[in-house]
């Protein structure tokens, strides 16, 4: 498969919008383009994210990542937190996921960040496996607690 990966812009928000709708219904909301597309339209006019996506031969949205940017006051570094991966259902099991990890690592290197960290279920074995053979390294040290209001 052909894809090329770059990163999004507001003016990508109707390929990015309907990959980001498809996302929070893979993860059990209702489809509401209209609310996917506010959210992200936000994340572009605030500078609140970076949206990385891939589009096939066709120029169709294949998937994206997010970032959202993190400090550390004791590492005194900026950091990303990778918070959204997606791949259309077509367009699985062909590297499109790897080439989005890339890319998101090529950004966050390429703007002086410390490193990236993101969280996956337990039970998403092969997410685990695609992040492992990239390098990244599961935490032992810390839990991650989380409080919902």
């Amino acid at each position: 498969m052909s894809i090329t990966v770059r990163q999004a812009t507001i003016h990508d928000l109707d390929l990015v919008a309907p990959l980001f709708d498809a996302y929070r219904v893979f993860y059990g909301q209702a489809t509401d383009l209209e609310r996917a597309t506010h959210f992200l339209r936000e994340r572009f006019q605030q500078h609140d994210s970076v949206v990385i996506f891939a589009l096939d031969a066709d120029g169709e949205g294949a998937g994206f990542v997010q970032l959202y940017p993190m400090y550390s006051s004791v590492r005194t570094s900026r950091s990303y937190l990778l918070n959204d991966l997606f791949v259309a259902p077509n367009a699985r099991r062909r590297g499109v996921a790897a080439a989005l990890m890339h890319e998101a690592m090529d950004f966050a290197r390429a703007v002086g960040a410390a490193g990236m960290t993101l969280a996956t279920a337990h039970a998403n074995t092969p997410a685990q496996h695609l992040y492992e053979s990239l390098g990244w390294q599961r935490d032992d040290e810390f839990r991650e607690y989380f409080i919902r209001f």
